[in-house]
């Protein structure tokens, strides 16, 4: 006769072998460029629109830091009325000089023609973001093709009081990386070189065009990996990701790029080269200023190069896709799996309901792995190792146990690669799908694990039935991706999110951004996340690497601090 224990080991062990039977398709590849079709079109408003009767100063912790922009109440700059935000109302800095004739012809001297855009196709799509929340207006595209045109173009530009703003793959989310008004937009996508990479080391050295995808394919031939992964890796540039200090599905295993990466080229505002290339693990020889540009969002330089440690590629990959009845359960399925996975833990992702209904909804071919019932909560665990029958055996006894446990509802764990792809197309694919559900404002937060869900279930309470929030992200490492959808852009629910959103991270302790950055978007929120006087040394750095502040102006840093 079995015992209690040993039939639900059974029941629990066909549970996560079931999934042999389960079909799907590829793992969704992101690519953003082809995304940008599923939004429409913009209002552009060039007067100053006074949206509620909130003041700007409650846009801030207290009236100390609320003095500090409160002049900024009646800018004039551009703004999308449809996407109301506060940020974006910005004033054209005067000392900024305007495009000319002379300006066209000298780029043309050292770039040639064809590398100096000025089609109104190309431009409108450099000019745009991804969300196509933000649109500048840009009149110039430059694509250089090398370190030593970075500086030409921007020892001219600072010269001329030009203003510029670097572009990657333009897959930002904070509005960061397209022009604001006419700044002369620098597209270092051609400067995708590999410059070499040590197979003793796993050490690569390569432009900053690079496209992440790229790299990671030319890394798996080698037997490594990138030490970050995107949902936008088709699009995106590793010198985006590393000027934004992007975190990605990979961090809880192989941390941030400010330990990833080795060294950086970097041209400065005034032409002159950085050269901080170095392939070493160990340089204790005074600051290391390397770390001032990761994440510095193109506000302090452009990098052109970069030197990154890559992890070798592990042959077994292992993915269980889980429900769990609440939160407290995910939580504590984490700090289990930290324990008893350990250095076999390569991700370990968390989705709502909410979340799981709008892929199935909004993403052709992608399928629930637990068809039975909607869960409250589902949790993607990813390990990976030298040793596939042990990781595997290490897994499925962990996931026995947590079910025992009644930390997991259901569960399933992946046979085949096409499986683990399925799995993983759902957690990658939310963000597309809700660009198909209609609006979107976003939000990405850095919280105690404790408090991450608390956020979700204030805006759901204080936003009632206008609008649709949903709760995601990176379990692992504490980043919440907040998501309030609705069916189209509406000011009275913007005052409804902000500033509430970011008063109450602050009051939690956390970030108001977690990866994506400051950008146009959060850069007069930065006080919520950092005392004045942190910001002020910012600005100094600022005013020291960039005396004219032609480099990606009004981002990062808030307007009062920006002259």
């Amino acid at each position: 006769m079995m015992t209690t224990t040993t039939m639900k080991r059974k029941a629990a062990s066909y549970l996560f072998r079931y999934s042999r039977n389960f079909h799907s398709d590829q793992r969704l590849n992101l690519n953003h460029n082809n995304s940008r079709l599923l939004s429409g079109t913009f209002l552009c408003c060039k007067t100053p629109i006074i949206r509620d009767s909130t003041p700007i100063s409650q846009y801030c912790r207290d009236a100390y830091h609320a003095s500090a922009i409160n002049h900024f109440r009646m800018a004039s700059g551009f703004q999308f009325r449809r996407f109301a935000s506060l940020s974006s109302v910005v004033q054209r800095n005067p000392s900024f000089s305007r495009l000319n004739s002379d300006d066209i012809d000298f780029f043309r001297s050292i770039l040639g023609e064809k590398n100096v855009i000025q089609d109104e196709d190309r431009l409108l799509d450099a000019n745009t973001d991804w969300l196509r929340k933000y649109r500048g207006s840009s009149k110039l595209l430059l694509q250089p093709r090398s370190t030593e045109e970075v500086s030409q173009i921007l020892k001219y530009c600072n010269s001329r009081d030009l203003p510029v703003v670097p572009q990657g793959g333009n897959t930002g989310l904070v509005g960061g990386s397209v022009p604001v008004f006419d700044e002369v937009i620098i597209n270092l996508g051609l400067m995708n070189d590999i410059i070499s990479f040590d197979k003793v080391s796993g050490i690569l050295v390569c432009e900053a065009g690079g496209i992440l995808e790229n790299l990671s394919s030319f890394l798996d031939n080698q037997g490594f990996i990138m030490p970050l992964d995107l949902g936008a890796k088709g699009s995106c540039q590793i010198g985006g990701n590393v000027s934004t200090n992007a975190g990605g599905l990979r961090l809880v295993r192989y941390g941030s790029l400010h330990g990833s990466v080795l060294g950086l080229e970097v041209v400065l505002a005034d032409g002159s080269v950085l050269d901080m290339l170095t392939t070493l693990r160990k340089d204790n020889t005074g600051y290391d200023l390397k770390h001032l540009f990761i994440g510095s969002e193109g506000t302090l330089g452009i990098i052109t190069k970069i030197s990154i440690l890559t992890p070798s590629k592990l042959p077994a990959t292992n993915v269980a896709f889980l429900g769990c009845k609440d939160y407290s359960s995910c939580q504590k399925l984490l700090v289990d799996a930290k324990r008893k996975l350990g250095e076999i833990l390569s991700a370990f992702e968390f989705l709502d309901n909410m979340s799981m209904d709008v892929v199935l909804n909004h993403l052709e071919g992608t399928r629930n792995p637990l068809p039975s019932t909607m869960h409250n909560f589902y949790v993607l665990i990813e390990t990976t190792g030298s040793n596939d029958s042990y990781d595997k055996e290490k897994l499925e006894a962990f996931l026995l146990r947590s079910m025992e446990d009644g930390l997991i509802s259901d569960g399933v764990l992946a046979q085949d690669i096409n499986q683990i792809s399925s799995f993983w197309q759902i957690r990658e694919g939310i963000s597309e799908a809700l660009m198909k559900a209609g609006a979107v404002y976003k939000y990405d937060l850095s919280l105690p694990v404790e408090k991450m869900y608390d956020i979700v279930e204030a805006m759901r309470t204080r936003l009632g039935n206008s609008a649709i929030v949903i709760g995601y992200g990176h379990l692992g490492d504490g980043n919440l991706h907040l998501n309030i959808s609705t069916p189209q852009y509406d000011d009275a629910v913007l005052a409804q999110i902000e500033p509430f959103v970011y008063e109450w991270t602050s009051n939690h302790r956390g970030s108001i951004s977690a990866e994506h950055g400051l950008g146009l978007m959060k850069a007069n929120k930065i006080f919520y996340s950092k005392s004045p006087e942190i910001v002020q040394i910012m600005a100094s750095i600022k005013k020291l690497l960039d005396p004219r502040a032609i480099l990606n102006p009004y981002k990062v840093l808030p307007h009062s601090l920006r002259s």
